[in-house]
């Protein structure tokens, strides 16, 4: 089993879609259009990074990373999300590759940090956390977690692209 992490093709895009769909079918805080996100993400030019997870060539993975806006003006600062994993690969590693992969490159990029919404349990272990004066409206502060590359945590509201709705 050779698990492997790279770049989206443009004939990956259906199985991408495929993918997202399976991974969030049973999801309890799911609305079942994190694959119309990814879509829209990418027709606006918003998919800064798109990777896809490889079991021995088999696609099980994918995760989305594109802009978000701080009111204080921070730049450099990006959402990692939807992340997506078929069910039948979940736990096992692949999302945690995918992730660890994807905050490296983000670092290496010249990111200054990246949030995400999820389970701070799960995310903790990436170095994520809940960011004092850092917000997303309408989520539980709990659940909206952030990661500081470099230099200080940004102060205030954060924004995701228009796809998130």
């Amino acid at each position: 089993m050779i698990l492997t992490i790279r770049p989206e093709q443009p004939e990956d895009i259906s199985e991408i879609r495929e993918i997202i769909k399976l991974a969030f079918k049973n999801a309890p805080f799911s609305n079942h259009k994190e694959h119309r996100i990814v879509d829209e993400l990418r027709e606006e030019g918003r998919l800064i990074l798109s990777r896809v997870a490889e079991e021995d060539g088999k696609m099980i993975g994918h995760i989305a990373v594109s802009p978000v806006t701080i009111s204080s003006g921070a730049k450099k600062w990006f959402g990692i999300g939807p992340v997506s994993v078929i069910p039948e690969w979940q736990s096992k590693g692949g999302g945690s590759k995918l992730i660890q992969s994807t905050v490296e490159l983000l670092k290496e990029t010249g990111a200054k940090g990246c949030v995400l919404l999820g389970d701070p349990a799960y995310y903790q272990r990436f170095g994520f956390r809940p960011i004092a004066g850092l917000y997303y409206p309408d989520v539980p502060a709990t659940h909206f977690l952030g990661a500081v590359f470099e230099g200080e945590a940004p102060v205030g509201e954060v924004s995701y692209p228009s796809a998130f709705g």
